[in-house]
């Protein structure tokens, strides 16, 4: 039996939510991928507005995935976030979760969902690295979250790359004037289920898409890797 014959058969038999949110998608959807942004009560969720619609310019670019145009908000809090195969969630302030939010995020992540969290301070100091940061403490333990080695299957699984590209706020010695050599992630049986930035890569890519011709390189082909991983890890 084939993979797409298994989701079939999931579906017809009424089985659908026992399965991994990417298969669930896979199973029910029109699209491979769709944009699927958090919303969350404390601090401010909703940043670098234009980044979703370079990102998805992006994959229709590079790949034959089957695209949604539109990107979609969906509260944390809210049970259809678990049916989506890539999630993002950012901001610069407080991340607090409510209970609701809370136990959707470790349900998500815990059942094959996959979360790009990019803090818009790109400081490892400021509010939002260090509330992100226990919350996923209080959720997963102290040492799940942890630095990814530069060989990681995440910088090969489209375009290669030696480890996370630089952004040109680290490089203009904006937030912690650090340049992050590193980013962290939350493996759950091996697959990462969060994949966690403090380089600010949503401000990096929050420009109209039709200017990437001024750009000598693609900033956003690292987007794609993110979303190729997301979709096929």
């Amino acid at each position: 039996m084939t993979r797409a014959e298994f989701l079939r058969l999931m579906l017809a038999a009424g089985s659908l939510a026992a399965l991994p949110p990417r298969a669930r998608a896979q199973a029910t959807g029109a699209f491979d991928f769709t944009f699927t942004r958090l919303m969350y009560e404390s601090g401010d969720w909703d940043v670098d507005q234009r980044m979703p619609s370079n990102l998805i310019d992006a994959l229709i670019q590079y790949t034959t995935l089957r695209v949604d145009p539109k990107e979609r908000v969906i509260p944390l809090a809210d049970p259809r976030m678990l049916t989506a195969p890539f999630c993002y969630l950012a901001g610069h302030k407080l991340v607090e979760f409510n209970p609701d939010e809370k136990r959707n995020f470790e349900r998500y992540v815990r059942n094959g969902g996959f979360v790009l969290v990019d803090d818009c301070n790109h400081d490892i100091d400021g509010l939002f690295a260090k509330s992100f940061e226990a919350q996923m403490t209080a959720i997963f333990g102290a040492d799940a979250l942890a630095k990814l080695p530069k060989n990681h299957a995440l910088y090969s699984s489209f375009f290669r790359f030696d480890g996370p590209p630089a952004t040109g706020f680290e490089l203009n010695g904006w937030g912690d004037d650090l340049v992050h050599d590193y980013l962290k992630g939350i493996e759950i049986d091996g697959r990462l289920g969060v994949l966690y930035s403090n380089k600010d890569y949503g401000c990096e890519w929050d420009y109209d898409w039709r200017n990437k011709r001024w750009l000598a390189e693609d900033n956003t082909k690292f987007a794609v890797n993110i979303a190729v991983y997301a979709l096929t890890a």
